[in-house]
């Protein structure tokens, strides 16, 4: 307004010089004429050659075009300042603003509709059609979008209207267009992850996507620990007891811990971010972005892909029809477990497919609930016995009577052939002729690595494993690295291999985040995994554990001591994977005690090791009711020598004391 003002103080003099000589030259032509002035025609009064008119049109082209220049900017000014004061005030208003937030900026906006409407036009075209008035005076919209990423209006107007849950993320009412770090997928690899950036980098700013609703959690408690619980609101506040009686959430850290997604650009010393219920459907390799399923595009410098799996599901079910498919969970996430849950009290029966870690954890933990309930759990598998593709057939076999005395009913070698819904009923047909009635399946078949960003990015899948095929620094491509379930990561001990187990997501995703910062760390880190039929029985393994490999089993009788529940007593955590620490196996000690003879067959295994080989050289172990004892046995892997008596390595871990 102040350059506006000038101008005209310059051009004021000019204008009225102008009009006394066209006032002139009118009288001048009038007596010369001998006619009256006002009878002259008005299209002469500015063209007579002796009146100087064409100068006079000239110089009222020249005010013409002064005013609306100066009009036209200074409407472009105020629109400007407007803009950016409402963008500032936006930035201010749209930190999680509540519906009684807009309630109360309503009676601010008292702009007539002819002005809000010239307003709004005035902002999509160049030229405007209204006055514009001198002062802002409508109060803006939280909906209104910065400048960077204008496609975030839609997102946040959906995102800022949707309740959020109790423990569930924060709901960022706009989303970053850039993030030095992005990590896809929101489990325990990406929690790795960012807590490893952020312990080599204070001040990084991490974005998580996912399209979970729930911030980073644990899931081994989903087919343990939770299943015991007596609190009846266990599916609501997912807390748990521990076999060793302390209460813990099953979440790394509560909503506060994170900070806003749009906050993350402005945080003074960065922080996490989590961008919940968004799944990204493309990735721009070359152009370092990301596509979210709302066409939002997000740019980032380095890039984890820790997008985990997806559960199996037989052929046979998913041809059956939406009658069975309807009956049929599969077990992965937190709403899956609410699910089971709620079903497994409303019904009689339910039948458990899969003898593996999971299908047996499930099938123990309902196989309790059947005594107060009376609800039937059936488990079946192709196997001999419980995990008969990881144990040898002899271990296989006790387990498979261990899982029977928790009161589950057992079908062995059973290969589905077909399953229908008939008479409110599912009908399992098994191909040797036995049919098994049931109202719901568990289908726990595996795992299969989520690779769908693949190929919009250009990554390669492992034919023979699965998963994004990576390094020993877990690196895809130069800014982009893969952690957890989806990784196919060469070992430098044992070659290529990809690993579904918690450890080895809080492992890998770990390194992964030291590598994003600079440390270009090889994998050579042994992870372990871990199973527990109840609080009784549980067994820790390490390394290749495959049931077709020779293994040499090492077992001692069980005392008191030697259960999940008192090696939680004794580590003080339930993930009993944090309490394994490379420090405790720089030295072990062997016992004194003078060990028997190896045994290979035995009714009664309290507790002990088997050594899986290849080649002579153990390549992996099996600590079975034998706890906080990983470090030595990731050592003896790390080594690779051959062992003439394994009986001997055997008394390192101390399984022949009382």
């Amino acid at each position: 307004m102040l350059k506006c003002r000038s101008a005209w103080k310059k051009l004021a003099p000019l204008a009225r010089a102008s009009s006394t000589v066209c006032r002139q030259n009118v009288r001048r032509a009038g007596f010369n004429n001998g006619r009256i002035p006002a009878c002259v025609p008005a299209a002469h009064m500015s063209t007579g050659p002796a009146g100087g008119g064409r100068e006079n049109q000239l110089y009222a082209l020249l005010v013409g075009a002064a005013c609306v220049g100066g009009g036209l900017y200074a409407y472009r000014t105020v629109k400007g300042d407007q803009r950016r004061y409402m963008q500032r005030i936006g930035e201010i208003e749209a930190r999680q603003q509540k519906s009684s937030d807009e309630e109360a900026a309503a009676p601010i906006e008292s702009e007539p509709p002819a002005v809000e409407a010239a307003e709004t036009e005035a902002v999509t075209e160049p030229e405007p059609e209204a006055a514009p008035s001198p002062e802002p005076e409508a109060a803006p919209s939280p909906e209104e979008p910065s400048p960077p990423a204008p496609e975030a209006e839609v997102v946040a107007s959906t995102e800022t209207t949707e309740p959020t849950k109790g423990d569930s993320a924060p709901v960022a009412p706009k989303i970053p267009s850039h993030a030095p770090y992005v990590l896809i997928g929101g489990g325990t690899a990406s929690f790795a992850a960012a807590r490893s950036i952020r312990a080599r980098d204070p001040g990084a700013r991490v974005l998580i996507v996912t399209d979970e609703p729930d911030p980073p959690y644990m899931r081994p408690p989903l087919s343990k620990e939770l299943w015991f619980s007596d609190d009846p609101s266990v599916t609501e506040t997912l807390r748990f007891k521990q076999w060793n009686g302390k209460e813990r959430s099953i979440y790394f850290q509560p909503p506060s811990f994170y900070i806003n997604a749009e906050e993350l650009d402005s945080a003074e010393n960065g922080g996490v971010a989590v961008l919940s219920g968004k799944k990204v459907v493309h990735m721009d390799v070359r152009g370092n972005k990301i596509k979210l399923d709302d066409d939002t595009e997000i740019s980032y410098d380095k890039c984890l892909i820790a997008t985990g799996g997806v559960p199996r599901n037989l052929q046979v079910i998913e041809r059956a029809g939406e009658e069975v498919m309807n009956r049929t969970t599969l077990f992965r996430k937190i709403e899956d477990f609410r699910s089971l849950d709620k079903v497994s009290r409303n019904i009689k029966s339910i039948t458990i497919i899969g003898g593996g870690f999971l299908g047996s954890e499930l099938a123990c933990a309902l196989g309790r609930r059947s005594a107060d309930g009376g609800l039937e759990v059936i488990q079946m598998f192709p196997e001999k016995g419980n995990m008969g593709k990881v144990l040898p057939e002899y271990l296989s076999n006790w387990t498979t009577e261990k899982v029977k005395k928790e009161g589950v009913k057992i079908v062995s070698e059973a290969l589905v052939k077909s399953v229908v819904y008939k008479d409110d009923k599912l009908e399992i047909q098994l191909k040797d002729g036995r049919l098994v009635k049931t109202d719901h399946i568990v289908a726990a078949v595996g795992l299969e690595p989520n690779v769908d960003l693949a190929k919009s990015a250009g990554l390669e899948v492992d034919s023979d494993f699965g998963g994004f095929r990576v390094n020993a620094e877990l690196q895809a491509r130069s800014n982009i690295w893969v952690a957890g379930d989806a990784a196919c990561f060469y070992d430098i001990r044992l070659g290529r291999r990809r690993v579904e187990h918690h450890d080895h997501a809080v492992v890998s995703g770990r390194l992964a985040g030291e590598n994003m910062t600079g440390a270009s760390k090889p994998y050579w880190h042994q992870s372990m995994f871990w199973s527990d039929l109840g609080p009784d029985v549980g067994y820790e393994a390490i390394g290749i554990v495959d049931s077709s490999l020779p293994t040499v089993g090492v077992f001692a009788k069980a005392t008191a001591k030697d259960t999940p529940k008192a090696a939680t007593e004794q580590s003080g955590t339930g993930i009993r994977s944090e309490s394994e620490t490379e420090d405790t196996a720089t030295s072990p000690v062997a016992s004194s005690t003078p060990a028997p003879a190896v045994v290979e067959h035995k009714d009664e295994y309290g507790k002990g090791v088997i050594f899986y080989l290849r080649d002579k050289v153990v390549v992996g172990i099996i600590l079975w009711n034998v706890f906080n004892r990983m470090p030595i046995a990731r050592k003896i892997i790390k080594d690779g020598e051959e062992h003439a008596d394994l009986n001997e390595v055997a008394k390192l871990f101390n399984i022949h004391d009382d």
